[in-house]
């Protein structure tokens, strides 16, 4: 059961109420011979990941004044830009200050995601600070309360989720939603509008959350500088949204 404070406690990267997809305006662009890529036709470079891959776009709702994005949370949904940026930046996805810890980085998964011999880790789920990591385990149901916790040392970026586009009998339109994320160099992200960023953890061992926040908690902790939500990049504005983000493929958010 939530307490009335974690009732009050919604991560950063939760889509709101009122945060919609805007018109549907992509169109394909021959850069080589029999070869296309995806664009806005009111594209800006705020649109693309760091490898140049399109992102779908999503309105923002008006910040409170705290700097946090208002309206009903939807549990089963990531805002794509916000997602985006606490993975892209390894921030919190609860409250966007640093998640790296002095033992490393602290993701969470549902108790049945992965194996738990399982040589490669892959997830769309942002890490959580040590702060945050206990309420975000209760908040969210897909973590049934007893949640599979990763500590990992690197989590270099892997890849995307999303839509694959091509033209069919009315234009451009979806061809396929693969289940798996898109390795970054792969032959068909030109064509394909991403909405979770997806990273691989790096150097990794499966831990118990009580003993690692009790591990946390004996050593001085180093001073990490919160990271303001009203100063996080925004891209273009809500009037320019575009095709809706994809449920997420692993569970939903905390």
């Amino acid at each position: 059961m939530r307490t009335p404070t974690e009732s009050s406690l919604i991560p950063y990267i939760t889509q709101r109420k009122g945060e919609e997809a805007g018109p549907d305006n992509l169109f394909l662009r021959e850069y080589a011979k029999d070869r296309f890529r995806l664009h806005y036709r009111d594209e800006v470079p705020e649109d693309r990941d760091l490898r140049g891959v399109l992102w779908a776009r999503c309105s923002f709702n008006p910040l409170d004044e705290r700097g946090r994005p208002t309206g009903e949370p939807q549990w089963k949904l990531m805002h794509p830009y916000r997602q985006r940026m606490t993975m892209q930046m390894l921030r919190c996805q609860v409250c966007t200050e640093r998640a790296r810890t002095p033992l490393g980085f602290i993701f969470l998964a549902g108790p049945r995601d992965v194996e738990p011999d399982a040589l490669r880790v892959l997830t769309n789920q942002p890490p959580v600070c040590a702060r945050h990591a206990r309420s975000a385990a209760r908040l969210c149901p897909h973590m049934e309360g007893n949640p599979m916790v990763f500590l990992a040392q690197s989590a270099p970026m892997y890849g995307v989720i999303g839509t694959l586009y091509g033209y069919g009998e009315n234009g451009v339109q979806v061809m396929a939603q693969p289940h798996d994320p898109l390795p970054y160099g792969h032959q068909n992200l030109p064509t394909f509008l991403a909405s979770q960023l997806v990273r691989r953890l790096g150097t990794f061992e499966v831990v118990d959350l009580d003993e690692l926040l009790r591990e946390l908690a004996a050593p001085a902790a180093w001073p990490a500088a919160p990271l303001r939500v009203n100063s996080m990049p925004r891209p273009v504005p809500s009037s320019q949204a575009g095709p809706a983000p994809l449920q997420l493929l692993r569970g939903g958010t905390s």
